[in-house]
């Protein structure tokens, strides 16, 4: 992983390249970031760095977390994540990382989480179709249909798609691109939809799979 921020999603709007063609962009405050830790091979296990963004006050930490700020002598941040960047050993506790490690033109997967719809049903949560609504059929048009055989295996089998819990849960968007880049108000403008809602948490890392 070579760049890696923490970011938090402004909205919608469109930008125009130098053809006149119309560019969907989702605009993201994306850092300053600040190095809480350092993670070794010798000391964990395994090596990463773990930044944090966004401010709290100390009211509002637990005393574990209040000593781990403290001993990184850096401000209680909100939001803490962890990335192995290719530049681990060249990075020290108490650097910023700001918007400006991105360049227009570098390729970004950005993770999130999605927007919570709550319980709904087979149709909008898979996309099942409905029956038709004349006839006869009754009040089952948006039912799931066919659970399944009525002998064997006389029961529902696994990863049936049925009605439940949709969204809120984290979604990765891959391949997307960095429009614009503005260091001095720390925002990016990314091409295309990112997961989550207006003010939601992302993560945007370089493309694992660049298109």
């Amino acid at each position: 992983m070579q760049k890696a921020i923490i970011g938090k999603k402004i909205g919608m709007t469109q930008l125009f390249d130098e053809r006149g063609n119309v560019i969907p962009v989702t605009v993201v405050e994306a850092g300053p970031c600040v190095v809480v830790q350092k993670k070794t091979v010798e000391n964990d296990g395994y090596q990463s760095v773990q930044i944090g963004f966004g401010e709290i006050s100390d009211k509002q930490l637990t005393k574990p977390m209040k000593g781990h700020f403290q001993k990184a002598d850096v401000a209680p941040k909100r939001h803490l994540r962890e990335f192995d960047f290719d530049s681990a050993d060249a990075m020290n506790v108490g650097d910023l990382i700001k918007a400006d490690t991105f360049e227009v033109g570098d390729y970004v997967d950005v993770a999130g989480t999605s927007k919570g719809k709550g319980f709904q049903g087979a149709v909008k949560r898979h996309g099942s179709h409905t029956l038709k609504r004349t006839h006869g059929t009754g009040p089952v048009a948006r039912q799931a249909g066919s659970m399944g055989a009525t002998s064997d295996p006389s029961r529902i089998m696994k990863g049936k798609k049925m009605a439940g819990h949709m969204g809120s849960e984290r979604v990765t968007v891959q391949n997307l691109v960095i429009v614009k880049v503005d260091a001095e108000n720390n925002l990016l403008a990314i091409k295309g939809a990112i997961p989550g809602p207006k003010h939601g948490i992302v993560t945007i890392t370089s493309s694992v799979k660049k298109a």
